[in-house]
């Protein structure tokens, strides 16, 4: 395969049953084992969960990769992922032991049935910003064109100071 057909691509991992830091390692292990080249990773971070925050907090981290995967099949080893580590999708929000996001693909608008990106509800999470923001401080929003500073400058002040990096 051509070097010019590699796509970089920022994915969101999050955990918030198990052991939670080592759910996250092994869910970079896992991609890494799939061909996927982690490039940078954030610090983990932890969460309040949502909607209820009264479920076990999450950590989370923000990759970004290179891949020669097109985003439907980059989406389908994630999803063989969290599966591979327990991962029930019983209810939505449920706590989980991993959970693994596309949040941007090569800067590509995309909708589809079970694929949109970047990720429709990213601009409005802590949990991704942040990590996020610490390993790409100039990214701005395909779709919104608004860079990740104003993002993360419209995050809600308690949004913001009830996340911490650990």
């Amino acid at each position: 395969m051509s070097e010019k057909l590699a796509k970089f691509a920022y994915l969101s991992i999050g955990s918030n049953l198990g052991n939670k830091k080592q759910n996250i390692e092994l869910s970079k292990y896992k991609l890494i084992s799939e061909n996927i080249k982690i490039i940078k990773v954030s610090n983990n971070f932890e969460s309040l969960s949502w909607p209820d925050k009264k479920k076990p907090k999450f950590n989370n981290v923000v990759i970004k990769i290179k891949t020669f995967l097109s985003p439907e099949t980059l989406m389908k080893k994630c999803l063989d992922v969290e599966k591979s580590l327990g991962r029930k999708r019983l209810k939505k929000n449920d706590p989980r032991t991993c959970d693994i996001d596309i949040i941007d693909y090569d800067n590509k608008i995309i909708n589809k049935k079970n694929l949109t990106l970047p990720h429709p509800e990213m601009h409005n999470r802590n949990f991704v910003l942040l990590p996020f923001f610490e390993i790409n401080k100039s990214w701005i929003h395909p779709l919104k064109k608004i860079n990740i500073k104003k993002l993360i400058k419209s995050i809600k002040r308690e949004d913001l100071m009830s996340i911490k990096c650990i």
